[in-house]
């Protein structure tokens, strides 16, 4: 179990650097794809809520420590999601690719809706996403196009990242 978390933490802490370093640095990308917020649905959809939120935490918290947003912020957003998407453990046939292409989308429309939520209450702080631009439909297209490489990619992982293979769906 230790070694999931720590396999876990570590390929979380690679995707945060290639989004705050090299991702946002390409010029000709209107909006960044969130991998961490992908990879943390795969952890918590295959180990459950509890792994869920800690990995989205630790995330969060990384790419706060990282990135230009509040502290906390990252890590309110990612820890909601990371439990949430929990619930779906053994719900979920992650072979389809049509599938995780739109639970991609649907992770990333709920952080949207997340942000706004936020925005709310910090209007000073958080910048929050206007659904209708060109930049959140490009996120949304990436999100959706890369969760299956992303899913299909951290399979070869999973010796390391399951804890619990009987339950593998």
């Amino acid at each position: 179990m230790i070694v999931s978390y720590l396999f876990c933490a570590l390929i979380l802490f690679i995707g945060v650097l290639l989004e705050t370093s090299i991702l946002s640095n390409i010029m000709f990308l209107p909006a960044i794809p969130d991998i961490v917020l992908i990879c943390t649905m795969y952890f918590s959809i295959y180990n459950g809520r509890t792994q869920g939120e800690t990995m989205g935490f630790m995330s969060g918290l990384v790419l706060d420590f990282l990135g230009g947003a509040p502290f906390g912020f990252n890590s309110l957003i990612r820890t909601v999601l990371g439990y949430f998407t929990g619930y779906l453990k053994k719900m979920i046939n992650l072979k389809s690719v049509f599938v995780t292409m739109l639970f991609g989308c649907i992770a990333t429309l709920a952080k949207a809706l997340m942000v706004y939520l936020v925005s709310l209450f910090y209007p000073n702080f958080v910048n929050s996403y206007n659904v209708f631009s060109l930049v959140f439909l490009v996120e949304l297209i990436l999100n959706s196009l890369l969760t299956p490489v992303i899913f299909k990619l951290l399979d070869c992982f999973s010796n390391f990242i399951i804890i619990d293979k009987n339950q593998r769906i």
